[in-house]
């Protein structure tokens, strides 16, 4: 039998979109606790947003943040030094991410050249994120310690996004979206770090003298999912709020999982368990 090893995003996915609630996958999240699968959280949120919802989810393992930013990884998990790894309070920490300092320049130099308000998530206030988001104060404020990536927002036609986009291109950088927000980030997705990190649990998996076999599971509603769900043996995607499935995710083998965020995450897991066991 193979090792397994799943990763999902939150927001919209694990998470209901609107009440943040990850009630409906209870059943699955407890299967896999039961069979000792592990689950790595990926999502756009930073480190400080993650932390309470790992206290809530009782969850002990790596996460990954700001859309492929950072690797956070709990002291303890690997048997062994982690390559480019810096420890940072409890943690081994690999960064992928540009200084959010560099990305806060860049969205203001294309502001300029478009000659378009764009609202980063450092622009905005706390009451304008919580409006925007449905957050409360609390977690708004959370989110708003970014490190590695600058959600945004245009105001103005297509034509002005596009180009937007094409000056983030041509400034070396990259683009994504999230269900409410535009990204903009380094080069860094969520796909390269959750490799790095299945190559850290293959190696702690084959400290035994057995070449274990791993597939791995990734679970994601949006484009910033993209790179996930290409990196990973299982990808399956849920359904957004108004039941339709995000129409820029066209992935070989792609898993339309029934039901919206943490319904269609539970039915997805129970189903692949159900498959493999």
């Amino acid at each position: 039998m193979p090792r397994y090893l799943v990763f999902t995003d939150l927001d919209g996915c694990l998470l209901d979109s609107r009440t943040y609630s990850f009630d409906a996958a209870r059943p699955a999240l407890e299967r896999l606790q039961s069979n000792h699968i592990p689950v790595v959280l990926v999502s756009s949120k930073t480190r400080a947003e993650i932390e309470p919802l790992r206290r809530h989810l009782n969850h002990q393992g790596p996460f990954i943040v700001e859309n492929g930013g950072a690797v956070f990884v709990p002291s303890g998990t690997f048997d062994f030094p982690m390559e480019r790894a810096r420890r940072r309070a409890s943690y081994q920490v690999i960064e992928f991410g540009t200084p959010y300092a560099m990305l806060r320049d860049v969205l203001k130099q294309i502001e300029d050249s478009v000659g378009t308000p764009l609202l980063g998530f450092g622009d905005l206030s706390i009451d304008d994120i919580m409006e925007l988001t449905g957050l409360s104060r609390e977690a708004a404020l959370l989110a708003k310690l970014r490190e590695y990536d600058e959600p945004y927002l245009v105001r103005g036609p297509e034509t002005i996004a596009a180009e937007v986009r094409r000056q983030i291109i041509m400034r070396g950088l990259q683009w994504t979206k999230g269900w409410r927000f535009f990204h903009l980030t380094g080069l860094n997705d969520k796909g390269q770090a959750a490799l790095k990190l299945l190559h850290c649990y293959k190696r702690q998996w084959n400290m035994d003298g057995e070449q274990h076999e791993v597939e791995t599971v990734g679970i994601g509603d949006s484009l910033n999912d993209l790179p996930l769900l290409l990196a990973v043996d299982h990808p399956v995607l849920v359904q957004k709020p108004d039941g339709s499935y995000d129409r820029d995710i066209d992935v070989p083998q792609l898993i339309h999982a029934p039901g919206i965020g943490p319904v269609g995450w539970n039915h997805a897991i129970l189903d692949l368990l159900n498959l493999a066991a």
